[in-house]
């Protein structure tokens, strides 16, 4: 068996909405720098600062 289960990935609250998401391979190149849970969160933060859910 190789890699890592889904519950040992590393995890970040996102900025926006306050709610954690896990690593992803899309995001592995630069995980250090990730605030946002989605382009929706990223998006909404740049327009408006209130949180949204």
């Amino acid at each position: 068996m190789r890699g890592v289960k889904k519950q040992h990935l590393p995890e970040k609250i996102c900025a926006t909405c306050g709610r954690p998401f896990t690593w992803r391979k899309s995001l592995a190149k630069n995980w250090h720098e990730v605030k946002y849970c989605s382009d929706a969160c990223r998006k909404y933060r740049r327009r408006d600062r209130r949180v949204h859910r």
